[in-house]
């Protein structure tokens, strides 16, 4: 279910009066049978007519701008840091994910290499490359799932294209490492891997290095990794503290996602927009626990999210932490309490904005919302 408040304003456009700017009265010059006299442009059209061109034309360009740059394909503001305007910090615990079981190509050499293949733009003129990861039908056959839970698998969905290029990444830095350990091939592991993506495992064995028709693209690549270096170390997960997936327990005992986090079409409203949280299906009454330890900012009725409560956490890597708790049948804590993790929180209901009984539940970092299902490591229960 999307979240909050799913009302749009549309702000009534003024119509401009009806200008009166020459005289409907005959002129006294005419009536006296004598030509008027031309008068030349005035201060409004030599000054001021000019600077509100121009004030127009720019508004017009950074408008145009505004829209290419906006956020990337999870289609909402997401954290704070963002690069480009094109990919924000929502991203880094997919992309950490993502690289997990292979040290050598990191989240922010993953990210810079997405940004290198599609500068995280979903649209290509090809339409055998397809998604930000630029994934071929058998390329995708081999290496696509399902890894965010909504219920399909697709290119086109930014978290399966990035857990996809992870896994290629890591079978082929798997590849290249037994090359370079059997002398068959010289380099920097992330040149090769990135060669090895780029134009073939074969081709990099043949070389015995990095190719050169490759270079162009590592030196790309090499150009985007400082930003999405910084990025991954302005994310709490980068800090070398426990990572994303660690932090939270899941606050149904057996949660099924019904809807993901990301932009989509509420049901009730018809309005499509960044879905805030992730919903979990569940029975009328299941009980909703604390995700993570903290104490209750907020319990009570609302008039979108019904019955709901919010917990904060404290800071994570400098960000404050903050869980919510949406659609309650009933609530059972009170603003001000303490909670551990696996605490009762209230019920599973169809409070508020809601088609049927499920638990909205989001995941919030300096009050920005982002992916909560990284940061969940399983039942309570």
């Amino acid at each position: 279910m999307a979240e909050g408040t799913f009302l749009v304003r549309e702000q009534d456009a003024d119509e401009p009066a009806v200008g009166e700017g020459a005289s409907s009265r005959p002129d006294r010059a005419g009536r006296a049978g004598r030509r008027p006299r031309r008068r030349g442009p005035g201060p409004f059209t030599l000054v001021v007519m000019p600077s509100l061109v121009a004030v127009a034309g720019v508004s017009t360009f950074l408008a145009l701008r505004s829209d290419h740059l906006s956020p990337g394909p999870s289609g909402g503001s997401g954290v704070t840091d963002t690069v480009g305007g094109k990919v924000n910090g929502s991203y880094v615990p997919w992309l950490r994910e993502a690289t997990r079981d292979c040290p050598v190509v990191t989240a922010a050499v993953l990210a810079a290499q997405i940004d290198r293949l599609s500068e995280w733009n979903d649209d290509t003129p090809s339409v055998s490359r397809q998604g930000i990861a630029r994934f071929t039908d058998a390329q995708w056959k081999k290496w696509g799932r399902d890894d965010n839970g909504n219920g399909r698998s697709s290119p086109h969905d930014p978290v399966d294209a990035i857990m996809a290029l992870g896994r290629q990444d890591c079978s082929l830095v798997r590849e290249v490492t037994t090359l370079r350990t059997r002398g068959t091939v010289n380099g920097d592991l992330v040149d090769l891997t990135l060669a090895a993506h780029t134009l073939g495992t074969d081709a990099v064995a043949r070389a015995g290095r990095v190719p050169a028709a490759a270079r162009g693209v590592l030196d790309e690549v090499e150009a985007r990794l400082a930003r999405y270096e910084s990025l991954v170390r302005q994310n709490p997960e980068a800090t070398g503290g426990p990572t994303a997936s660690a932090l939270m327990s899941a606050p149904l005992h057996t949660p099924t996602v019904t809807s993901a986090f990301g932009t989509r079409e509420h049901p009730l409203t018809g309005v499509t927009k960044l879905h805030t949280g992730v919903d979990f299906g569940g029975p009328r009454g299941a009980l909703v626990s604390a995700a993570r330890a903290g104490r209750v900012e907020f319990a009570g009725m609302t008039p979108a999210y019904g019955n709901r409560v919010v917990i904060h956490h404290g800071t994570i890597g400098g960000k404050r932490l903050e869980t919510t708790y949406s659609h309650l049948s009933a609530v059972l804590v009170a603003p001000g309490q303490s909670v551990s993790v696996g605490s009762p929180v209230g019920r599973v209901g169809s409070t508020g904005l809601s088609t049927g009984p499920h638990l909205h539940f989001e995941v919030l970092l300096d009050g920005q919302y982002v992916d909560p299902m990284p940061w969940l490591r399983g039942p309570t229960g």
